[in-house]
């Protein structure tokens, strides 16, 4: 513990970093300060939550058996047995214990006001999950609901920055939203486990880079507890994260995201690793829209989805999906640090990049069809 608190003990007590020596950009921190940071909180809040949430399903799946908490397949499902869901209920509980107990010890000695927030938006938007997955909510209950947890954690984060409350809405929309994101994107093994640890893994730098044990304790946090639930999840998948996980996962990132722009955190750190996420929603529906569907029902019309359609086992699909997230990520980071033509490059990539995953499913299906003709 005394290497945690030796790391931090640069950070003043308002929670700004003192300025280095030397010019960082866009960040805080140097490197090398934001590496030792991140490597003295990775043991008390990634392993935690990665053990906690690897451990916990053995103790949690018996309860979901007895609460009859069972998918059961229809024709616009990903799978095609009954599977439990509600697994997510054991990863919210060892992301929020974890975050907690950094609170506790002493891990975020800054801006815990802010750390409270994001810890009551996760733990809120867990529970409202849960009640869908153990009695059922009804849409407008739960746009209700995702609405008031975006509201009264936004509003806490305003007061406890002291900065003008312009913000609001956007943090109220930015919860409703990711919340509901990260429900659709939901729909095959693997997906969610992943793009929590990629998002959480990535959040902890941005935390770190800007001198924010918070942020860096919730990214970890975050990364340890999904990337726990995927031996339960890949493969066969013998469990689902249920509406909890998927809540849990769109609650955490939201609370972190708002909380890290309020404190005046680049939006290229908080946007770029849901970009894939964003896009991959946006088109769809507004397809489905332009199609006259009800936008809301379930169906199987994601490009995650239409990848398994064309041949890629869930592994493999979830696998583009953060693979395409991860260069996103990474292409954005260089551009936030990059000047002049190499930000626009950045960009270009960036787009490049989205586009093309966008339209793999119609690439990669004309490519097997071309193999199949070449066939003698």
């Amino acid at each position: 513990m005394s290497t945690v608190l030796a790391s931090t003990a640069f950070l003043p007590a308002h929670g700004v970093p003192t300025a280095p020596a030397v010019d960082t950009g866009p960040a805080a921190l140097t490197d090398g300060q934001a590496l030792n940071l991140l490597l003295a909180l990775a043991p008390w809040t990634l392993a935690a939550a990665f053990v906690l949430s690897v451990l916990l399903p053995f103790a949690v799946k018996p309860l979901l058996r007895r609460w009859g908490v069972i998918d059961i397949p229809s024709d616009r499902s990903s799978h095609s047995r009954p599977v439990l869901r509600g697994m997510g209920l054991a990863v919210a509980i060892a992301l929020i214990l974890t975050y907690g107990l950094s609170l506790g010890f002493g891990l975020i000695p800054v801006d815990r006001s802010l750390a409270l927030s994001v810890l009551a938006m996760t733990a809120a938007s867990a529970a409202l999950g849960w009640a869908e997955d153990y009695r059922g909510v009804s849409i407008g209950v739960r746009l209700g609901m995702q609405a008031l947890v975006g509201a009264l954690g936004t509003a806490a984060m305003i007061v406890a920055l002291g900065i003008p409350a312009w913000w609001w809405p956007v943090g109220v929309l930015a919860t409703v939203a990711y919340v509901n994101i990260a429900n659709f994107m939901d729909g095959i093994n693997g997906i969610s486990g992943l793009h929590g640890g990629v998002v959480g893994l990535f959040y902890a730098w941005a935390g770190a880079a800007n001198g924010m044990p918070w942020m860096v304790c919730a990214g970890l946090a975050l990364a340890g507890a999904f990337l726990g639930f995927l031996p339960w999840n890949l493969g066969r998948g013998t469990v689902f994260l249920g509406d909890v996980g998927s809540y849990v996962l769109g609650g955490a990132i939201a609370a972190i995201a708002i909380g890290a722009f309020l404190s005046g955190v680049y939006v290229e750190y908080l946007l770029s690793p849901l970009l894939v996420y964003l896009a991959d929603t946006a088109v769809t529906l507004v397809l489905r829209i332009r199609r006259g569907e009800v936008w809301y029902t379930p169906h199987r019309q994601h490009v995650y989805q239409r990848l398994t359609d064309v041949g890629l086992s869930h592994v493999q699909s979830a696998t583009v999906v953060t693979t395409a997230t991860a260069c996103v990520s990474l292409i954005s980071l260089y551009g936030l640090r990059a000047a002049g033509t190499g930000s626009v490059l950045a960009g270009v990539a960036v787009v490049l990049v989205i586009v093309l995953y966008l339209v793999s499913p119609v690439l990669l299906d004309r490519a097997r069809s071309t193999a199949r003709s070449l066939r003698p």
